[in-house]
């Protein structure tokens, strides 16, 4: 039998989605193309790695294993090319599901068995932080609410290595001033400036 989620970690995922889905809904094709804050990556690129990010969560926490990576298949969803925008909602309804069905135990990922909080914690880290990227691109900046921002600067300063060793997978923090909102320390920890979202390019 598999032990159920804390309450406290499938409520910060389900809040992280729901931010997320929120942050996407200005998303058309039309801005596809517009510079985001992650380094090389336009708004319809940054779309299909969350994608697949959220299929990776959504097949970890239902079958209890992350298959290693096949690159982005979003083009298997309907047609020849898909919108990306439409994939984000789809697949984050179906994780959205998988949360409400009681996800638990244990999640194989690479051979290496880890927690399911563990990994719903930085499955939540990584979809927050990247909807506030999509709503950036989009041209309809959305701070991370309050109460998420702070539980997520938690995860990020577990999971998130010392500056010195960040690169090449994170940038360095960003200093933000003290009385900085929730969301800006969040944003700015993670190597991204609130003040020039996507002049300021960062590494994914």
């Amino acid at each position: 039998m598999r032990r159920l989620l804390p309450e406290t970690d499938t409520a910060l995922l389900e809040r992280a989605v729901g931010y997320a889905l929120c942050a996407v809904r200005p998303v058309t094709r039309a801005v596809l193309t517009a510079p985001t804050p992650c380094r090389r990556w336009d708004l319809e690129a940054l779309l299909r790695h969350t994608n697949d990010s959220l299929t990776a969560l959504s097949e970890g926490l239902g079958d209890g294993r992350v298959p290693l990576p096949a690159g982005p298949n979003d083009r298997t969803e309907a047609g020849s090319r898909t919108d990306p925008a439409e994939v984000f909602r789809l697949r984050a309804t179906r994780l959205l599901e998988i949360c409400a069905g009681g996800p638990g135990g244990f999640v194989e990922v690479a051979d290496l068995p880890l927690t399911a909080a563990a990994v719903v914690r930085t499955g939540a880290l990584e979809i927050a932080v990247h909807a506030w990227d999509i709503a950036q691109a989009a041209g309809l900046p959305r701070p991370v609410p309050p109460r998420l921002a702070t539980a997520l600067l938690r995860t990020a300063r577990q999971l998130v290595p010392a500056p010195y060793a960040r690169p090449p997978l994170f940038a360095p923090p960003v200093t933000v001033p003290a009385e900085a909102d929730p969301s800006d320390r969040l944003i700015a920890f993670l190597g991204r400036d609130p003040r020039h979202p996507v002049r300021d390019p960062q590494h994914p």
